[in-house]
């Protein structure tokens, strides 16, 4: 008499489970269609989805969309406001290589841009790795370095000429308390830009916050592991540090670019507004403000128009070479450099 064997009881549901999984894999297995009753429930689904989406839809289809396509067609037109657009062909767009006023706007902004962006970052990853260190009070510092961002950029504006101003200014003073003669930041145009790229530091702190949730995802065993090895402060902010918060520098350097090349409301405030007409303007000319000009005053809304297209085709171009060098800069946890 043999040996009863020992056999694990067969479950027919997970057989058949398993034998249907097999077909439809090889595909020899087609599922049965749904039921009307299961159709109609997905339709019903669908549609309230959609009608709970329908308000944003139809935003973006008015108030985003359309704007875009027309504005595409009012550049290729003489539109002043008052009269009906002349379809002029690409006659702006000839105009805009012509413009003196282009170049120098486009120098004005390429130069606070390509400045400010990485002073921004350095600053605000400066702050955040202090914060880091400084345990549970950071709450409060990171409270305390966020509020200036609640404040209207028109009021930055008229702050600005009242602390850079280059006769009883605050920045001057402090300045010379250490025997430096301040310059004259509103008035003198090659301060212009370095006052105005100093006074975008005054709302640092949502980078900083940014970078401050970064920096606490890091694992405390890589900066363990770091000290064994003999690694310092700053190698271990190099090496570790950056590498893994790389993600978070690049989403700032994207979104603080696209900033720089929209510079408008601090600057018009401070140089443009209320008739403001100080032989300082030019080095303030940064490109919105000139856009602003020639749609809203001069009424130049065709060119206006072949402005934004170009200043869109110039902040995508540098967007993309961004994400290209982004490849080999920018680490993401789990996959590759």
């Amino acid at each position: 008499m043999s040996a009863p064997t020992n056999r694990m009881p067969v479950n027919p549901a997970a057989v058949l489970a398993g034998t249907l999984a097999d077909k439809t894999e090889k595909g020899g297995f087609t599922p049965p269609p749904a039921s009307p009753a299961r159709r109609r429930a997905r339709r019903r689904n669908f549609y309230s989805a959609l009608l709970f989406l329908s308000p944003w839809i139809l935003g973006f289809l008015i108030f985003t969309l359309w704007p875009i396509l027309y504005s595409a067609y009012l550049s290729l037109t003489d539109y002043d406001v008052i009269n009906a657009p002349t379809f002029t062909g690409f006659d702006n767009y000839v105009e805009l290589v012509q413009d003196p006023k282009i170049a120098l706007a486009l120098g004005n902004t390429i130069f606070y841009t390509v400045i400010q962006v990485p002073l921004h970052i350095g600053v605000a990853l400066a702050l955040a790795l202090l914060l880091s260190r400084i345990g549970q009070s950071s709450g409060f510092f990171r409270t305390v370095f966020f509020l200036p961002n609640m404040t209207p950029p028109v009021a930055v504006g008229v702050l600005f000429l009242l602390v850079f101003n280059g006769q009883n200014g605050f920045v001057n003073l402090v300045l010379g308390w250490f025997g430096v003669n301040g310059p004259a930041w509103t008035t003198d145009p090659n301060w212009v830009k370095p006052g105005l790229i100093l006074m975008s530091l005054w709302q640092v702190g949502a980078s900083v916050v940014i970078l401050l949730a970064a920096l606490q995802s890091v694992p405390k065993e890589l900066y363990e592991s770091a000290r064994l090895d003999g690694a310092g402060f700053w190698r271990q902010t190099r090496s570790v540090t950056v590498p893994l918060i790389s993600p978070a520098l690049f989403f700032l350097v994207i979104i603080n670019t696209i900033a720089g090349f929209n510079n408008f409301t601090e600057a018009y405030t401070a140089f443009f507004g209320s008739g403001n007409s100080t032989y300082s303007n030019d080095a303030a000319l940064f490109y919105v403000i000139y856009l602003f000009q020639q749609g809203f005053e001069f009424l130049h809304m065709g060119y206006a128009s072949a402005m934004a297209w170009l200043l869109f085709l110039i902040v995508l171009l540098v967007t993309a070479v961004q994400m290209i060098v982004s490849r080999r800069l920018v680490f993401y946890e789990g996959g590759s450099q």
